[in-house]
């Protein structure tokens, strides 16, 4: 066992602590720091070229607790936006032309201000799209939910690891793939996914385990065979994204053994065309206290923006922030790998 398994062993968890996964993630054995092969590919510095997504981290708050999770959710988590951190969200938008609000958490929907964040963005013009649990989609308190995403015209885009049962359970909770598919069964009812409909529902998955993501196009075409066989359910598109090794899904590298492995197979596969067009490229992330990030992997690093930019909403600016550098480290070896991963799915 090594000496950085101990140690994780010895604290019982590194989830607590963003200086201790950028330890671990510093000190990988046989592993090319990011940075230099950023440089070697003539992409060092990385700079953002303007902000066509400003995804907004609602919170911490979830009603599920996935192995793969990076950003640690669960139900006892109480990080989440307020009105006032909302409201600074909606003034900043109301200065650019930035099309698409992309809200995530958590589940963004139990934040209490979500469906005024919606409303008001779509006021604005803006095309919002949903990451959705689709679980949460069944809770009593959510009743009316799918009917209100779809009265607005909300882009979903749910996770779902795979197209059976014990996969999916593995990976999010026991009984959680019969809640999703009940959940997307409602959704087509109500028209998401459904051709001419207009109304967009789109999937994710997430390999589970220690390996990067199969082809999207292929697995695409598998999930679309699959669904309508065995559940009589559609979608428009499957995204397929890498699990990045931060927070759980870290500790379940560290836990069995698979870090330095996985590291390696990341590293390995980076491809500078997947490097040029990574999403912090054209993503500002704004976390649940304000606090403004170049993505949502490096909002759970503790990374906020840097070399003098603005950190906080609250003084948004939006010259200073569409041409930003970015803060970069070896976590970002996850959507660089291959043909690249970002919330969109690959990038190449």
């Amino acid at each position: 066992m090594s000496e950085t398994r101990l140690s994780l062993k010895a604290r019982g968890s590194l989830l607590t602590s963003e200086t201790e996964q950028l330890r671990i993630l510093s000190e990988i054995k046989g592993c090319p720091p990011f940075d230099e092969r950023m440089r070697r590919a003539a992409l060092d510095p990385l700079y953002a070229t303007g902000i066509a997504v400003f995804q907004m981290n609602l919170g911490k708050l979830c009603n599920q607790t996935c192995r793969h999770c990076h950003v640690d959710a669960a139900p006892d988590r109480r990080e989440v936006m307020t009105r006032e951190t909302a409201q600074q969200c909606l003034k900043a938008l109301e200065r650019t032309d930035i099309p698409t609000i992309d809200i995530t958490g958590g589940a963004p929907e139990l934040n209490p201000h979500f469906r005024w964040v919606v409303t008001e963005a779509r006021a604005l013009g803006r095309h919002v799209i949903d990451r959705c649990n689709l679980s949460v989609l069944l809770l009593p308190s959510q009743a009316d939910l799918a009917a209100f995403l779809a009265g607005h015209q909300v882009e979903i885009i749910a996770s779902l690891p795979y197209y059976r049962p014990a996969q999916t359970d593995a990976q999010r909770g026991e009984g959680v793939f019969e809640k999703s598919i009940a959940a997307l069964r409602l959704l087509n009812r109500i028209g998401y996914g459904v051709q001419g409909s207009g109304l967009i529902l789109n999937l994710v998955h997430n390999p589970v385990g220690a390996f990067l993501p199969p082809k999207q196009e292929a697995i695409e075409a598998q999930f679309r065979k699959e669904l309508a066989h065995r559940y009589e359910v559609g979608f428009n598109h499957l995204y397929t994204i890498t699990n990045m090794p931060i927070s759980r899904f870290l500790e379940f590298l560290m836990e069995t053994g698979n870090f330095e492995g996985y590291m390696e197979r990341l590293a390995n596969a980076f491809n500078p065309a997947a490097a040029a067009g990574v999403m912090c490229r054209n993503t500002l992330s704004v976390g649940w206290d304000g606090t403004l990030y170049d993505c949502d992997f490096n909002q759970m690093l503790d990374l906020p923006v840097g070399y003098g930019t603005p950190r906080h909403i609250a003084d948004f600016d939006p010259a200073a922030l569409d041409h930003r550098r970015i803060i970069t480290g070896n976590h970002c070896y996850g959507c660089t790998a291959g043909t690249g991963s970002s919330c969109g799915g690959t990038l190449i």
